[in-house]
């Protein structure tokens, strides 16, 4: 007997609601993990030196735009990376602070804490992980992950594009030398562009050396590490060259010491005004890790769980308030950076985890002497990869609404930010599925010679109808929005039968769901089509939609003889009653009449 058909009883398996077992279920990353491949090994060990080279800057830098301590960054990235290698379900995403969150927390901050002291600023930092962790689990306990269902393919591509300007534009102070007054990206390109005289050129110069150089690597040499031996050849260049005096700045020296998981303490802090923040937060962090994860995952072929992604950024969150830290979500640069390195699995996380303490304590030496000007190379060249070119050529040649969608989710991402740009996105996203369910495909049926079975007329110029006969298919289920669409297009279809129209048979196969102001066109059209003396009938009738007829009478008004399994079956019953009217059968009949039942 196979586990999922066991009985759940003490101390054996047992089955969960959605048949997986429950290691399957809530640790994902730990069954990846435990099938692991020594092939996979170099590419993570790799990918995780060279996203923690990265992540230890990045990261205390957020912890100050946050207006935390920069080593609240380190403490806030290492529990939930750990805990997501074994609840997540990406392989690639990397989790722990992030410039959008890192953002919005220092909203809620200067509302809640104000300018106080820094240990009350911590705490507040810490709840409002806690509450995004509580949300995103209630999210992944209440199923919500369908909500990703509505970010389509194009919806993706342009995310993913639209944070690639982002990250771009959030690097234009490392690579220039100067600091960018302006906020958000197109801000920070414009206040670029107007200033070029006070760019530094040695810092411009070394960005533009080591961007050139990614790309060079990638495309001579696509397996080498290529961010870590850019990262390494700068960092020898400032140390051991003229460029030592040129004034380049370096990430500097990294502070040491690792958190004691503690509950915050809230005494005095009012957590009314941290609740919307925390909402907003778990929408942000969520559709960022959905988004992010989805684009990665798909290069390879693999999936992600939406329903366990919600749980999972909640664990993170929570592990993130517990030790001091604070609200988390995934990083699209890093996850890129590992992914260029061959990053297989979660490993690549623990791996850098790893370096991370072990820098904290013994390397920050090496990891001091980085240019924060390569570091930014790696970013924009990161960000390069993102922009799929080639799949929006794709988009532009399969429809050019799927193309506009994907442009318009890129600007609305970088004019907007991440969460109005999703939002933005979604809208057109279900405006656009309202236009073609609202406007669908639909044809009169008829046969063509040397072909089995009843085809668009308009497909085959070939193509003749039964006389009299009217065979309509509508391709979309009927609802409020369509439903004067049908019934108009299904009138305008009697006029293109053969001859006076005597039944008209509507191809019910398309149509597997209907609500009540459908039903409503459905009968109007049936009573349109008795004042002209034409027979209504259906074919193809799913059951529950034959359900749904029954219960409001529509089914006794046409009468169910006229109700029929097959299109062969509804032809013949046509057949015989043209032949007892007329004395002969209709011309435009294919010989031979196809039987009701084929062999």
């Amino acid at each position: 007997m196979a586990w999922r058909d066991v009985i759940a009883t003490r101390g054996r398996a047992h089955r969960v609601r959605d048949g997986r077992r429950p290691v399957e279920r809530y640790l994902p990353g730990y069954l990846v993990l435990r099938h692991y491949r020594r092939g996979w090994l170099r590419g993570d060990l790799l990918a995780g030196l060279t996203v923690a080279a990265y992540l230890i800057p990045q990261v205390m830098a957020y912890a100050e735009v946050a207006g935390l301590p920069p080593v609240m960054g380190l403490w806030a990235c290492l529990g939930p990376m750990i805990v997501y290698a074994f609840v997540g379900t990406s392989r690639q995403l990397s989790v722990g602070p992030e410039s959008t969150t890192a953002l919005m927390t220092a909203v809620a901050l200067a509302a809640v804490a104000g300018t106080g002291p820094g240990d009350r600023r911590a705490d507040v930092a810490a709840a409002l992980a806690l509450l995004v962790g509580v949300f995103c689990v209630l999210g992944g306990v209440a199923r919500l992950g369908f909500l990703a269902g509505l970010l389509s393919r194009p919806v993706l591509i342009g995310y993913l594009a639209g944070i690639a300007v982002l990250m771009i534009a959030s690097q234009l102070g490392k690579v220039t030398g100067r600091r960018v007054g302006a906020q958000g990206a197109l801000g920070q390109i414009a206040d670029t562009a107007t200033h070029l005289g006070q760019v530094h050129l040695p810092t411009a110069l070394l960005a533009g050396a080591a961007l050139v150089s990614l790309i060079a690597l990638r495309r001579i040499v696509p397996l080498a590490p290529g961010p870590l031996v850019v990262m390494l050849a700068c960092a020898a260049a400032v140390a051991w060259t003229p460029l030592r005096e040129a004034g380049l700045r370096t990430v500097g020296t990294i502070p040491v010491g690792l958190p004691t998981p503690r509950l915050p303490d809230l005494t005095g802090i009012d957590l009314g005004p941290l609740v919307p923040a925390a909402l907003g937060l778990a929408v942000v962090g969520y559709s960022d890790n959905v988004l992010t994860g989805r684009g990665l995952a798909e290069r390879r072929k693999e999936r992600i769980d939406a329903n366990t992604e919600f749980t999972a950024l909640g664990v993170a969150n929570l592990a993130a308030g517990l030790t001091h830290g604070f609200p988390v979500s995934s990083s699209g640069s890093r996850a890129v950076l590992g992914d260029s390195m061959g990053s297989r699995t979660q490993l690549y996380s623990l791996a850098a985890v790893v370096v991370v303490v072990l820098a904290m304590f013994f390397g920050g030496a090496v990891l001091a002497a980085f240019p924060t000007a390569a570091l930014g190379a790696v970013v924009v060249y990161a960000g390069l990869r993102l922009v799929d070119v080639a799949e929006l050529r794709r988009l532009a040649r399969f429809r050019l609404s799927e193309l506009m969608l994907a442009v318009a989710t890129a600007v609305g991402v970088v004019v907007f930010d991440v969460l109005l740009g999703i939002g933005i996105a979604v809208v057109l996203s279900v405006i656009d599925l309202l236009r073609r369910i609202g406007d669908p495909h639909d044809g009169v049926l008829g046969y063509v010679p040397g072909r089995a079975g009843m085809h668009d007329i308009d497909d085959y110029p070939t193509a003749r109808q039964v006389q009299g006969l009217v065979v309509y298919r509508y391709d979309s289920p009927l609802f409020f929005a369509n439903a004067d669409n049908f019934r108009r297009r299904a009138l305008e279809a009697l006029e293109e039968g053969e001859g006076e129209p005597e039944w008209f048979v509507l191809n019910a196969e398309a149509i597997n769901e209907i609500d009540l102001t459908a039903l409503d066109a459905l009968e109007s059209l049936r009573a349109a089509l008795a004042e002209r003396w034409v027979t209504f009938a259906l074919a193809r009738v799913k059951h529950e939609l034959a359900a749904d007829l029954a219960r409001v009478g529509f089914t006794e008004r046409i009468g169910e003889q006229h109700v029929f399994a097959t299109l062969p079956s509804a032809v013949h019953a046509y057949v015989d009653y043209f032949a007892q009217r007329h004395g002969a059968p209709p011309p435009g009949l294919p010989d031979p009449l196809p039987p009701i039942y084929p062999a």
